[in-house]
């Protein structure tokens, strides 16, 4: 068979479909591939193109590509990736280059980059962000492993991927695993990012008395400013959308129970084995858990009361100017997406060191700036902070956000107190005052703590007075 196709694509459903169609609109030969004949078939006749050919077998699939071969799987993460690995292994050369753009889980990259080292086979793990729309029409894409083998895949992950001032929303990350890392924390931050939305919803309905069309204007004009993003852009048009199947609006009748696919679980649980704090993540994936606890929640809420004592009822609920009310909750919303990017950037500048990665933080946040789900003019300024600092420990320290935290904190720290007056649930905004709390605190009784362990366990502290750790005999004085 004619070597005649640029690259191969395994797994031809719908984000598989969308971006080998992608990869041939830019001019690439594509040799579509997938394990149930049908949706080939399906494929071929729904979305025919020039450049996309079908194959029935790995074998003639593999036949079809020009060496170095370059094989893309858009399969489903886990085992089905190693199978399809451990299929396509015995038929693959040294220096033939896989590439897994799937959810997959960075250690399983790590694993199997190693793996296929070992014969000569160049691994990419390659995060690719935007759902179906994005990979049609160009997402972001993270693409981590083997250098070389990313040198020769560029032209064409490059062509296909978002566009932002000019500049292709993909790059080389890291080697291993790096890719899928970042892939994790991009949605651990949309998490976050997504759950400090329906916190400000949750504030501007319930307790600021917005109907649906004045969230529908609130959000278009939130859109127009520093908020400007894709999430809030869909925010806004989601409040206006009339239901099909019954009277009023649509966001009414949609049940209050979020599910997650595990990428942000992820990045919460690899924070605790670095050590590092990504509590607005980890309170976005909590909140997915509680708001399936639907039959509890009911139960709950008909016995624990949702307000203050009578006697104190002027606290709530606000009644002042909705316009003023508004900007309170915009700019501890934008307060609080600060403090979220803040933290997940703070875990891959520690990954960055912790794998020796030496990951380009200002690179990574701009090519999330077209093309993914958290794109946003932000991080237009992200990219700007890292480029003033590339050592930048923290977002919070850079200049420009720093200027804003202390700018809006009055707000972020009003809107939590307002929710918790009024008995509204809001864990990101909560945890982005306590994460900043602890991030300018000078004392945050740690010294008591350590007291503790050492009078339990023996387990020694320092001392702020001299170098060295001591142990105090406690039961003795105590």
């Amino acid at each position: 068979m004619k070597q005649t196709f640029d690259i191969g694509l395994i797994g031809l459903s719908v984000m598989g479909r969308s971006l080998a169609l992608n990869i041939a609109d830019h001019g690439f030969k594509v040799a579509g591939y997938n394990r149930s004949p049908e949706v080939t078939e399906q494929v071929m006749k729904e979305h025919p193109h020039e450049n996309l050919g079908a194959f029935y077998s790995l074998e003639d699939l593999l036949a079809a590509l020009k060496k170095p071969r370059k094989i893309f799987l858009m399969i489903q993460a886990g085992r089905p990736v190693d199978a399809v690995i451990d299929q396509l292994t015995p038929l693959l050369e040294a220096g033939d280059i896989v590439m897994d753009g799937g959810n997959s889980y960075f250690e399983d990259t790590n694993r199997r980059f190693a793996k296929l080292e070992e014969k000569g086979i160049r691994y990419l793990g390659v995060g690719v962000s935007g759902g179906e729309e994005g990979a049609r029409r160009g997402p972001s894409i993270m693409p981590g492993g083997s250098r070389e083998a990313y040198e020769e895949v560029s032209s064409i992950l490059e062509s296909i991927a978002a566009k932002a001032m000019n500049e292709p929303c993909c790059t080389y990350i890291g080697p291993k695993g790096a890719g899928h890392y970042v892939k994790m924390v991009h949605n651990g931050i949309e998490y976050a990012d997504m759950q400090l939305i329906a916190e400000a919803y949750l504030m501007l309905k319930y307790a600021g008395g917005f109907t649906n069309e004045e969230l529908a204007a609130t959000f278009h004009e939130w859109n127009e400013g520093e908020l400007k993003s894709y999430l809030i852009e869909i925010t806004a048009d989601i409040f206006r959308e009339k239901d099909d199947l019954a009277p009023g609006y649509l966001i009414d009748h949609i049940l209050d129970s979020a599910k997650q696919k595990g990428t942000g679980r992820w990045a919460s649980i690899e924070s605790l084995h670095q050590g590092v704090d990504i509590s607005m993540i980890t309170a976005a994936c909590n909140a997915r858990v509680m708001s399936n606890q639907l039959e509890q929640r009911k139960a709950a809420s008909g016995l624990i009361p949702d307000t203050l004592p009578a006697q104190n009822a002027e606290n709530i609920p606000y009644s002042g100017d909705k316009k003023a009310f508004a900007s309170m909750v915009r700019d501890a919303l934008y307060s609080g997406k600060i403090i979220a990017y803040a933290q997940g950037f703070a875990l891959m500048n520690d990954a960055s060191a912790q794998f020796e990665w030496n990951l380009d933080l200002g690179r990574i946040a701009s090519i999330f700036r077209a093309g993914c789900i958290i794109q946003a003019a932000f991080l237009n300024d992200i990219t700007e902070a890292y480029h003033r600092d590339k050592g930048l420990p923290n977002l919070i320290l850079d200049e420009f956000f720093l200027a804003r935290i202390n700018q809006n904190q009055n707000s972020l720290r009003r809107v939590v107190s307002t929710a918790i007056l009024n008995g509204l649930p809001v864990p990101a905004f909560a945890n982005a005052v306590s994460y900043l709390d602890e991030f300018r605190s000078k004392a945050n009784g740690a010294n008591l703590i350590q007291a503790q362990r050492d009078c339990f366990g023996a387990h020694t502290f320092e001392r702020t007075d001299r170098d060295g750790a001591f142990h105090h005999e406690w039961r003795e004085s105590l």
